[in-house]
């Protein structure tokens, strides 16, 4: 069995100058897709309410939602380091509280680190889940879970006020025992220069090719999400055309009668024959007042 990713290996990945990839997963398929295809971290996203849930935001998504789709993806991972993001409100209240939910997130649903959004506000909490053994990854730039306060999902650290307080937070988080720090929306060059001041790794999204490694939602790789893809996502992928197809070919064998065939019917076993059944199926319809043999239409 291939050795388990540990937070240890991502920090010598960052020494190496190796580029670290990590992808979203939200079920078992995918995830055990993600996890043969060799990728070495797999963040089980908040992102879920957009991609999965149906939401506008990633605000409406609950401890238990994160639960139920962290220990799909556990249980299909077998190398991959598995992180979870802990939703709104279940680390903003107090540091216990936060112990309490993250715990759980480890012990009932198997992740291995969890990631958290923010800065200064949930340095103590960081340090907290450290020092019980949880690992956690930051999250600093565009924080999904903020965005009605940030107005709309936006390009953060545009002033040199908002780059010295992205500088300051990565650092205390660092300083707290994070092992890692997503960047996301910030400009490639402020990315590059907090890449290089931090001894953890930094993994960007919307944040240039200056980070430590890149993640990704995996519908927007895939070609699965709705409309546009946002600027900083890449489609590897059209399965939304790929799956379309498929449904509708489906569809028209079924109406057509080209769907089952024999290939995907089951005849009967040795002990029971044709005339058997049908004996037993005529005594069923004279039980109903049928006379014989019931007109069957081959229309719709």
């Amino acid at each position: 069995m291939t050795a388990r990713v540990t937070v240890a290996e991502l920090l010598a990945m960052k020494r190496r100058g190796g580029r670290i990839v990590m992808l979203t997963a939200y079920d078992y398929p995918t995830a055990r897709l993600i996890d043969q295809a060799g990728i070495p971290v797999i963040l089980v996203g908040d992102s879920l309410g957009n991609t999965v849930l149906g939401y506008e935001t990633t605000i409406p998504v609950t401890l238990a939602d994160m639960l139920h789709h962290t220990k799909a993806v556990t249980r299909a991972a077998r190398r991959a380091l598995v992180v979870a993001d802990m939703p709104f409100l279940t680390y903003q209240v107090t540091p216990d509280e936060a112990l309490r939910n993250a715990g759980r997130l480890v012990q009932e649903g198997g992740a291995h680190a969890v990631k958290v959004e923010g800065g200064g506000p949930i340095v103590e909490t960081v340090a907290r889940l450290v020092r019980a053994g949880i690992p956690v990854m930051g999250h600093l730039g565009l924080t999904p879970q903020s965005v009605h306060a940030l107005g709309g999902f936006r390009l953060q650290a545009r002033t040199a006020s908002a780059v010295e307080q992205l500088f300051a937070d990565a650092l205390a988080l660092e300083e707290a025992g994070a092992f890692a720090i997503v960047l996301e929306l910030v400009p490639a060059p402020v990315a590059r220069a907090v890449s290089e001041l931090l001894r953890i790794p930094t993994i960007g999204i919307g944040a240039g090719a200056g980070c430590d490694g890149q993640v990704q939602v995996l519908t927007d790789l895939l070609g699965l999400t709705p409309g546009p893809l946002p600027r900083h996502a890449r489609a590897y992928a059209d399965l939304a055309s790929i799956v379309s197809d498929a449904v509708r070919r489906f569809a028209e064998d079924v109406r057509d009668g080209a769907f089952p065939s024999e290939a995907e019917s089951f005849g009967l076993p040795r002990d029971l024959d044709v005339e058997t059944v049908e004996a037993i199926a005529r005594a069923y319809r004279a039980r109903r007042g049928g006379s014989g043999d019931v007109p069957r239409s081959d229309g719709d």
